[in-house]
C-alpha cells in the first residue's frame, strides 16, 4: 500500500513558550477575500501591518521556473538559504537542520509545480510535507532586525540567490 503524501493543514506560530495555530484554509480564504476569521484577525492585528500590506505579501507570486528553482535549491547558495529558513520554518519536532531543509525544498518545488512556475506564500504552505508547519517568530524576528521589511526579506531569500544562479 502506498501512503499518500500529506500537505500542511495548519501553521503553528511559536514565540518562546507561547503558540497559536491557524489553519491554512483560513489563511487562504483571507488572502482571497480580505476577510479574516476571529483567530486569524487577532493574530494579524499583532503584526501592526496594514491589511493591504499583508494581502500583498500573501498573494505576491514569484515567477521561478522549476529547473532554475531546483538548481538553486541544490546549490551551495540554496543550501545556505534553506539553512537560514529552516530555523524559522520547520516540521514539528524536527531535531536537525537537514529535516527542515528537506521539507522546505519539497515545499518550494511542489508549490512551484502547483502554481505552474509561480509560487506564493499560500502555495508554499499548502505544499509543505507535514500536517503542521512551525513558524518560529523569535527566529524570524532576528532576521527581520537585519532586514527592513518583509518584502525585502522575501527579495533577500528569492532574488539574490536566483540572480546568481541565472548568471552562472
Amino acid at each position: 500500500m502506498i501512503n499518500k503524501v500529506q500537505s500542511a493543514d495548519q501553521i503553528k506560530i511559536t514565540y518562546s513558550i507561547f503558540s497559536r495555530t491557524i489553519s491554512i484554509k483560513s489563511l487562504k480564504r483571507y488572502s482571497l477575500t480580505g476577510k479574516a476569521e476571529k483567530n486569524l484577525e487577532r493574530l494579524l492585528r499583532t503584526t501592526n501591518a496594514s491589511n493591504e500590506d499583508i494581502l500583498n505579501i500573501l498573494n505576491k507570486n514569484y515567477d521561478i521556473p522549476l529547473p532554475i528553482a531546483s538548481k538553486l535549491l541544490y546549490s551551495e547558495i540554496g543550501s545556505v538559504v534553506l539553512s537560514r529558513l529552516s530555523k524559522i520554518i520547520h516540521p514539528p519536532n524536527a531535531r536537525d537542520e537537514i529535516t527542515g531543509k528537506l521539507a522546505l525544498r519539497s515545499s518550494v518545488i511542489k508549490g512551484i509545480d502547483m502554481g505552474e512556475g509561480k509560487i506564493n506564500i499560500i502555495r508554499f504552505f499548502e505544499s509543505y510535507p507535514t500536517k503542521t508547519v512551525i513558524l518560529n517568530v523569535r527566529a524570524l524576528s532576528k532576521i527581520l532586525n537585519k532586514v527592513e521589511s518583509i518584502n525585502e526579506l522575501l527579495k533577500f531569500f528569492t532574488d539574490s540567490p536566483l540572480n546568481k544562479i541565472k548568471d552562472s
